[in-house]
């Protein structure tokens, strides 16, 4: 599975940078090209770093710098307005399901990358330091934060829960939805991977219990006409996909960590 770590590392870091730049890069042909040499160059060094030196490696490694690429030019808000969310959907989607049947492959993930780890002095049996299991953890835990943000939103794209550019969404009233969503993925998964698969499933029920009120009152407040009371139901179909890709996001990658 190192192939598959350091490309998950890659898409997560080509992610981040978008979302750091996205405030800061008004040329948006800029961002995607910043955004895809940053993904790029991560699985470049990290396959340095892991000694991935093999013919096998280097074409897999090509095919991940492909799909990280793709992904990126195609999920930029422009493009999936004029082509909706199918096409960066299926290429993420379909770019890693054959990285995952492919990945055996390539070599297991060593070089200075086990070397530090061993220094570091991170594993009780020092003998056997996993390098794979660790970079694909990392990997993990990094796509949580940008890029599951922007699975999301492709998917309430091609569901139709988000109005075209320049109209007011009624997703506008649920605040902190792009900050919550990573740090509520994230405590799944760190609990998930410290067992504790109970706790996890409450932050999944707490957050259902803490946005209801806002719902109940966007009814309450706002359903005095047929226009309002469309975009209440609007917001609530919003935040039941959003949760419910969000935490399938979370839960997938929880699967992978364990069964890998």
């Amino acid at each position: 599975m190192s192939i598959v770590a350091i490309a998950l590392l890659g898409l997560g870091s080509a992610d981040a940078a978008r979302a750091i730049g996205a405030g800061r890069w008004r040329d948006r042909r800029r961002a995607v090209i910043v955004s895809s040499l940053v993904g790029v160059s991560v699985i470049a060094v990290l396959a340095v770093l892991a000694g991935l030196s093999t013919p096998a490696d280097g074409l897999l490694l090509l095919l991940a710098g492909v799909i990280v690429a793709g992904w990126v030019l195609t999920s930029q808000e422009e493009f999936v307005r004029a082509r909706r969310a199918a096409i960066p959907l299926s290429i993420l989607g379909g770019g890693l399901a054959l990285l995952v049947l492919t990945s055996g492959a390539a070599s297991p993930g060593g070089g200075a990358v086990a070397g530090w780890l061993r220094w570091t002095g991170l594993f009780a049996n020092q003998s056997v330091v996993d390098a794979d299991r660790v970079l694909l953890a990392a990997g993990l835990l990094l796509i949580q934060v940008g890029t599951a943000n922007v699975i999301v939103r492709l998917v309430l794209v091609q569901v139709g829960a988000i109005r075209p550019s320049n109209v007011p969404q009624p997703s506008d009233r649920l605040r902190g939805g792009r900050l919550l969503g990573p740090m509520e993925r994230l405590i799944i998964l760190g609990l998930g991977l410290a067992g504790e698969v109970t706790a996890a499933t409450l932050v999944i029920a707490a957050k259902g219990l803490i946005r209801f009120p806002e719902l109940q009152h966007s009814r309450t407040a706002d359903s005095e006409t047929d226009k309002e009371a469309l975009e209440v139901y609007e917001l609530t179909e919003y935040f039941l996909v959003g949760s419910m890709v969000s935490w399938l996001i979370a839960l997938t990658a929880l699967g992978v960590a364990v069964l890998a």
